[in-house]
């Protein structure tokens, strides 16, 4: 109990302390993983709807695919990630590896399948005829997926969540590819495992409470639009 209440304490002074370096990890934590969940969603909606709506040799295949990806595991990721970003990779020459850039790869690497899978699911409840209506009333294709898109806007935003949280909370792949370089890559997650491995368990735990108000602060946001307008 007592590291509990130490920790408590030390993410009390961490957040209002002003301390320049505590703030600069969750700025960098909150930037990595939300431009993060901004390309998994950008990539996993179509490739979502492509499932729930394509009809096209192989497509099982392909949505068990997505659906191995959404439990694959994040080291897995970052060891395939690190590999294609290693200097005699395929992709050695973007100079990218241990940079914030290489850890918003991976972890929009692992949000993706999540985004796609859960779209996908949500779409194919979405009942065949309303694409047909929408296109009768004149919609193009474009217009009468978007159409479905807003009908399915309350799990297509669980979607994102679990985006966001698979993103905020990876630790492997960001260690893997980021390398926890102070002031450079050092997230969260990689702080609070940094500072468990020097036994310093009350600020590690303080940390990941952090994360933890950091999470609930982002899903929160959206929460209230997914839940806006509802009783």
């Amino acid at each position: 109990m007592d590291v509990i209440w130490d920790a408590l304490g030390d993410a009390f002074n961490l957040l209002f302390s002003g301390d320049p370096e505590t703030f600069e990890i969750i700025w960098l934590s909150l930037r990595i993983s939300l431009t993060a969940t901004v390309i998994a969603f950008a990539l996993g909606l179509p490739l979502g709807m492509l499932l729930a709506f394509g009809r096209f040799r192989g497509r099982r295949l392909a949505l068990a695919t997505v659906h191995t990806g959404m439990g694959m595991p994040p080291v897995v990721v970052g060891l395939i990630v690190t590999v294609a970003l290693w200097r005699s990779g395929p992709l050695g020459g973007l100079d990218m590896l241990y940079t914030p850039g290489a850890m918003i790869v991976a972890q929009a690497a692992i949000g993706t399948p999540l985004v796609a899978g859960i779209s996908a699911a949500a779409l194919q409840q979405i009942d065949p005829d309303f694409r047909v209506q929408m296109q009768a009333l004149g919609a193009s294709r474009l217009g009468s997926l978007w159409a479905v898109a807003v009908e399915a806007r309350l799990p297509l935003l669980a979607a994102v969540m679990a985006g966001f949280g698979a993103a905020v909370s990876e630790v492997g792949a960001a260690m893997m590819v980021g390398g926890n370089i102070a002031g450079e890559t050092r997230v969260l997650t990689t702080a609070a495992v940094l500072e468990t491995s020097k036994g310093n368990l009350a600020l590690a735990v303080a940390l990941g409470l952090i994360l933890l108000l950091l999470a609930f602060m982002v899903n929160l946001v959206l929460t209230l639009a997914q839940q806006r307008g509802r009783p």
